[in-house]
């Protein structure tokens, strides 16, 4: 029996809540809308090996992947013997129950956890019954979210806080979950986790804070931002970019040469392509992935974007099968763009077919001979079966084939990567590599100018966090140099430390690090900016939301457990001097799973939008991707296109300085080329805010290795502008 405070507040939330949305509104859902695949017949290599791997999955219970996971589980129960021990039979109801919320089927699975409860209370085990209760309530969690959240999607849902059109429509499951986290704090007065939940659940009724008692509340202010800005409404829906999809990557960037910025997209899902989103002259997104021979590209956590031939069209390299250990030796692919705008698979021919577990890779010219090079993060711990899986780094030729010098340089880190960086730290003109682990202390590699790599981790300070997913390097501060950023994704009782978090500030076990640069060497500056909060983010990245010309930092949280409802956190840079939570008022606390992170100024105005692939490694874990559109803050910016001849051709590692004039004195805006996350793919324009500069005093590139640099007055401001490594500066009219 609920308390009748909160009957009254389910009373009112009923009488106050959204009508159902009509036919031809915003809403869309629910399922994967994916191009034919070829004839296998007349497919390229690849495409067959990628078929034929994902029908092999179908047919296993490989985690995350399998198609019989559910079927394997109901044989483990049935096979069971009548006398087995209540925990066996507890445990074994318990992961069908996990199957087939993964699967799609709460209901059944809600069958199976009051199954599981029962067992519990005749063995008077009370462990039991409150693991079968919390997964009750998250199973009715599931049903409110599938009813509500993807079918009847819209602008507002699963944004944290609740509100509007966020308000569930179809009530009973969020009602349940109420239910079940009553009675299990009424057990465990405890259990921060369960607190999480039912704070989220009162708020899809409209009940919270009030209909909450008051032990297990949030308070009403938790989610307050620190500094008021415009609100980024999510325009997806109405753009053209209705993906529905599992975890994956996300890069914003001209694919096609156009001038305007195009979305490609990837996901975990062995069933799911590689997909380009071609921007329209209107503004609108069409989906050319069959067009450009990637139907087949199937699969694949992320992916980098990076000219690998140096012909000034963007080419790919996906990496496959993370976080599956010896299960994901999934191939990976080099796709090369040709004129025609179509993908060939060239990765046997350039030497860098792998088959390890990996979502890493990032590239960077480490030899300054004119193109990019590449560095593959792999998922391997050495010492253990898994330490076949190194990283790899591989030099790149010049005449479309890669030397892997792995053991000459000494990369090969032994440990399980899920993000790396390539950065200038020391100013020596050669990038060096700074890679992030879980389960072990991130390394930072000096380039020393001759193939190899020194690890100078213990110098800096910089092993920290333990367990790390995204990182860059970018320059915070607007001095010139590369500071260096890592995520924490500290495993220890995350959704207890999310709810501590709101509930008092507490900052957990561990936090993201953010090293400044204080000449050359990085020094731990994250207490004093602000940034020892526990958050979670798996992918993030970085750019200028208020065209101030400070980077700004996005945050997209959870993990695989369908509990881990978080919200995504945007951090906004004050001046260089610390970061300031701006999440609610900018709108882009989504609840669901992100992952990567796109910042680009896809409508050419000058601001820059935001782009976050949404949804979890379950395949009932699916959903829509979020396009945030900037509404504009009335400042200044320009806009900075390189084109590299003696450098890479799009100036990757280049440094681009703009000293302005702002309020009767002169300070400069920096922004390094390629710097952006290893989850999620920035622009490779320098899109620079330069707040309320009344001129642009000069605009200077320093290019890769430090040799040439140019200099330019007279730029106007707001314009856009490719600098050209040879012939100069040119403005170019705005879309």
């Amino acid at each position: 029996m609920l308390p009748p405070s909160l009957q009254v507040a389910l009373c009112l939330a009923v009488a106050q809540a959204p009508m159902p949305m009509k036919a031809g509104e915003s809403g869309h859902c629910c399922s994967p809308m994916r191009p034919p695949l070829p004839d296998p017949a007349t497919a390229d290599r690849k495409s067959r090996m990628l078929m034929d791997l994902a029908d092999q999955l179908d047919k296993s219970a490989v985690q995350f992947l399998g198609g019989r996971t559910t079927a394997v589980r109901e044989k483990q129960l049935m096979d069971l013997p009548k006398n087995a021990p209540p925990g066996a039979t507890f445990q074994a109801r318990l992961n069908l129950a996990d199957a087939l919320v993964g699967e799609g089927n709460p209901q059944r699975a809600i069958e199976e956890l009051q199954r599981a409860h029962d067992l519990g209370i005749a063995a008077r085990d009370q462990k039991m019954v409150l693991t079968a209760l919390k997964r009750m309530g998250l199973a009715w969690m599931r049903v409110g979210e599938r009813q509500n959240c993807r079918t009847n999607h819209n602008a507002d849902s699963c944004l944290l806080p609740i509100q509007g059109g966020g308000i569930h429509i179809d009530r009973k499951g969020s009602y349940e979950a109420i239910r079940m986290f009553e009675r299990v704090l009424g057990m465990d007065g405890r259990d921060y986790g369960s607190m999480w939940l039912l704070n989220v659940a009162h708020m899809t009724l409209g009940t919270w804070p009030d209909g909450v008692q008051k032990q297990w509340r949030l308070p009403a202010d938790a989610f307050k931002s620190e500094y008021e800005l415009p609100r980024m409404p999510d325009v997806a829906a109405e753009v053209g970019l209705v993906d529905f999809t599992r975890a994956g990557g996300s890069c914003m960037d001209d694919f096609d040469g156009d001038g305007r910025l195009d979305l490609m997209t990837s996901s975990m899902d062995h069933r799911d392509p590689l997909r380009l989103m071609h921007q329209e002259a209107d503004g609108t997104f069409k989906d050319v992935t069959a067009e450009v021979g990637l139907a087949a590209q199937l699969g694949g956590l992320d992916f980098h974007v990076f000219d690998a031939n140096n012909d000034g069209r963007l080419d790919v390299v996906v990496p496959r099968g993370a976080w599956l250990g010896i299960d994901g030796q999934f191939p990976s692919s080099l796709l090369i763009q040709q004129p025609d705008g179509k993908f060939v698979d060239r990765t046997k021919e350039a030497g860098i077919e792998l088959a390890i577990p990996s979502q890493v890779a990032v590239s960077a010219d480490i030899d300054l001979d004119g193109d990019l090079d590449l560095f593959f993060g792999g998922e391997g711990m050495e010492g253990s079966k898994t330490d076949a899986f190194y990283s790899r780094l591989f030099r790149n030729k010049g005449d479309g084939t890669f030397e892997d010098i792995t053991q000459l340089a000494g990369v090969q880190n032994g440990r399980f990567c899920k993000g790396a960086a390539f950065g200038d730290y020391d100013g020596d003109g050669r990038p060096d590599l700074y890679v992030t682990n879980m389960n072990g202390w991130n390394r930072l590699f000096h380039n020393e100018g001759d193939g190899k790599f020194k690890d100078v981790t213990a110098d800096h300070g910089v092993e920290a966090p333990f367990d790390s997913f995204a990182s860059w390097f970018f320059d915070y501060d607007n001095d010139g140099d590369l500071d260096l950023y890592a995520t924490c994704y500290d495993s220890r009782d995350r959704s207890e430390t999310i709810f501590a978090y709101y509930r008092n500030g507490a900052t957990g076990f561990d936090t993201m690090r953010l090293y400044r640069n204080d000449g050359g060497m990085l020094v731990d500056a994250s207490k004093e900016l602000g940034l020892q909060r526990v958050a979670h983010p798996m992918g993030c990245n970085y750019g200028d939301i208020d065209e101030d010309g400070f980077q700004d930092i996005y945050l997209a949280t959870g993990d695989p457990d369908f509990a881990s409802l978080w919200p995504n956190v945007m951090l906004r840079n004050d001046g260089g001097k610390r970061f300031q939570d701006v999440t609610t008022a900018t709108g882009t606390g989504n609840l669901q799973k992100g992952h990567g992170v796109s910042f680009g100024d896809y409508d050419g105005d000058g601001d820059q939008d935001l782009y976050v692939q949404i949804g979890g490694a379950f395949a009932d874990d699916a959903f829509t991707d979020a396009f945030y559109k900037n509404p504009g803050h009335g400042n200044h910016t320009v806009t900075v296109r390189l084109v590299g001849h003696r450098s890479n051709r799009f100036g990757v590692g280049a440094r681009v300085t703009a000293t302005i004039e702002e309020g009767g004195a002169q300070r400069n805006v920096v922004a390094f080329v390629g710097t952006n996350s290893s989850f999620g793919g920035n622009s490779l324009q320098a899109e620079m805010g330069l707040r309320k500069a009344t001129r642009i005093v000069a605009l200077e590139v320093i290019w890769p290795g430090g040799v040439t640099k140019q200099s330019f007055t007279d730029v106007p401001l707001d314009a856009i502008v490719t600098i050209d490594e040879e012939a100069g500066l040119t403005v170019l009219p705005r879309p």
